[in-house]
């Protein structure tokens, strides 16, 4: 009979890495590929979300605000300030300013989610029979570029809002090297390029750096767990306390600035959208 082994650093990182998918298979859709724990923890965390700001707007005063409402009206305001000086319509702000808040507090707290214990959840996912889990959505590429779609859906609303839709098929041909019919195929193909590179890089950015957060704390784990094994001692575990603490903090950094650049993204892309060229 097979005895029962410690995993290796690399099974380790693996199963960390590994997301709870859907088993059932289908004929026509491949439903495997729908990351459960991704979508579980991004709609959890959104009506956390939204339930704060609802709890905050309700115990708003128009006195003396207390700290948390002192907190989130600074927030707003910072936001507001933000979409007024990118976004130079009135109209759209009033959509747009609340999306960009939405984004920043969302993404936040999704960020957040990497400053839990790394095994915490997993281990309580397992003790019900749930074999993998990631807890933190924005390292997950699919729920990073599917928020970036959503930017990119919103940018070509904008596009055909503000310019019309025969004004924004006719900027799609004639920018940005000029209104002539040899440049027309250039002229589209440089601005199809630009909305995916755009749409690209607004996720990866995102990922990336919650990806490289999120590996740097399952090696600190490790270091952690080896002062059990063969290759280290005690010394090994009190410096994984330490090596912990100080990337934790570090990466609060990290996780709001990841925040407050998607955000702003969004707004830049979304003025972009407002502009004739």
């Amino acid at each position: 009979m097979a005895t029962a082994h410690a995993p290796t650093a690399s099974e380790y990182v693996s199963h960390h890495l590994g997301h709870l998918t859907n088993v059932k298979q289908s004929s026509l859709v491949d439903w495997s590929v729908i990351h459960l724990d991704t979508m579980f923890y991004s709609i959890a965390l959104g009506l956390l979300a939204v339930f704060v700001m609802a709890r905050a707007a309700k115990r708003a005063t128009s006195g003396v605000p207390g700290r948390f409402q002192a907190a989130v009206e600074i927030l707003i305001e910072m936001v507001a300030d933000q979409a007024k000086g990118i976004v130079h319509s009135a109209e759209s702000r009033k959509f747009v300013a609340p999306v960009a808040l939405t984004v920043f507090i969302w993404i936040f707290l999704m960020n957040a989610m990497d400053l839990l214990p790394v095994d915490m959840l997993p281990m309580l996912g397992a003790l019900v029979g749930i074999e993998y889990m990631r807890v933190v959505p924005t390292a997950d590429l699919n729920a990073a570029l599917g928020m970036s779609l959503a930017v990119l859906v919103m940018c070509l609303y904008y596009n055909v809002k503000i310019k019309g839709l025969g004004g924004w098929l006719h900027e799609l041909f004639t920018a940005p090297f000029g209104n002539h019919f040899l440049l027309y195929p250039i002229n589209f193909a440089m601005q199809i390029i630009e909305f995916v590179a755009k749409t690209v890089s607004h996720g990866m950015r995102l990922f990336g750096n919650m990806y490289a957060g999120e590996l740097i704390f399952m090696l600190i784990a490790l270091m952690g767990a080896a002062w059990a094994g063969t290759f280290g001692g005690g010394l090994l575990w009190f410096g994984h306390i330490i090596a912990g603490t100080v990337w934790a903090i570090f990466h609060v950094l990290i996780i709001t600035l990841q925040a407050f650049i998607f955000m702003m993204l969004t707004l830049v892309y979304i003025g972009q959208a407002h502009e004739s060229h």
